[in-house]
């Protein structure tokens, strides 16, 4: 399985660079086919709704490992950190949109924004949904996505408004089953997203030094128990361990886009020793990094 980077897409913080559609209308579909792939663990300051199309997804989003079965659907909300994995080694496809919410409440004094997009948008104690068609209304949501993903894709005349309302659908089935919110959960989940962000970027500024946990929480001027704390409640990783999840990440890349002997490619990702190297290679990406290399499909031709 192979896990890209795509550095120019992402900056330090793991926010995504790249538009998803236009100005004017800010929407964007994709089709991602985890079998062979991955992306890194990232977020955007967009809405994320999607489903699976085949096989099985491992979605990893705030602290949570959820797997999604064919015919399942997911909403993501703005800002949360979140990534994709293939559940298994057999098919994993799925597809998504991404879209600005602006898209559905238009201007911020607007009823459509005050009503609909603002208590989802803001609701702390939704950062992620999934739906099972199992259940009646999560089948509507489910329907609703993939309205608006067909829309997108077959781009007819005055399809901007199908899209439109089946988004607004969306939210609307969204408000309606919002958990009731706790003031006090809700300042403290909000503190603890932004100070994930400003620690993966210091992680990711910093990945080929020796990092120790206390260095990583004074990024942030907190103890190291804090800092333990909130990584385990915001991604279900510690520090150390997401901070090894990156170096493999980055790895990867290298042993793709690169000829380098593959001991300097660890040394370069912070890994002191090769054998711990080789060990911790394995461990998250399943083969070791010469295996990795040498059968990757994209290096067929090398």
């Amino acid at each position: 399985m192979a896990v890209f980077s795509h550095d120019d897409e992402y900056n330090s913080q793991g926010r995504e660079l790249r538009e998803h559609g236009t100005a004017a209308f800010p929407i964007a579909i994709y089709s991602g086919d985890w079998t062979e792939s991955s992306m890194q663990l990232h977020w955007h300051d967009e809405m994320e709704a999607g489903f699976v199309t085949a096989g099985a997804v491992l979605m990893y989003v705030g602290k949570e490992k959820i797997i999604l079965s064919k015919g399942d659907g997911f909403f993501i909300n703005r800002g949360i950190p979140h990534t994709f994995l293939a559940a298994d080694e057999e098919e994993s496809r799925q597809k998504s949109l991404v879209f600005d919410p602006i898209l559905i409440g238009g201007r911020f004094d607007s009823v459509f924004w005050q009503s609909y997009v603002q208590p989802v948008a803001n609701a702390a104690t939704m950062p992620w949904f999934t739906f099972d068609r199992g259940i009646s209304w999560h089948k509507d949501a489910i329907r609703a996505i993939e309205s608006a993903w067909r829309c997108c894709q077959n781009a007819e005349t005055e399809y901007e408004l199908d899209v439109r309302h089946s988004l607004s659908h969306l939210l609307a089935l969204l408000k309606r089953h919002l958990p009731v919110e706790h003031p006090t959960l809700v300042r403290k989940i909000s503190r603890d997203n932004e100070r994930i962000k400003i620690m993966l970027q210091y992680i990711q500024d910093h990945f080929t030094e020796q990092l120790t946990t206390s260095e990583i929480a004074a990024s942030v001027m907190i103890s190291p128990s804090e800092c333990l704390r909130c990584f385990h409640n915001t991604i279900g990783l510690t520090p150390i361990q997401y901070t090894k999840y990156y170096r493999v990440q980055r790895a990867a890349d290298q042993l793709l886009a690169t000829e380098k002997k593959i001991a300097d490619i660890g040394s370069d990702c912070g890994f002191q020793e090769m054998s711990y190297f080789a060990k911790a290679f394995r461990e998250i990406m399943g083969v070791t990094p010469s295996e990795y290399r040498k059968n990757h499909p994209s290096r067929e031709n090398v």
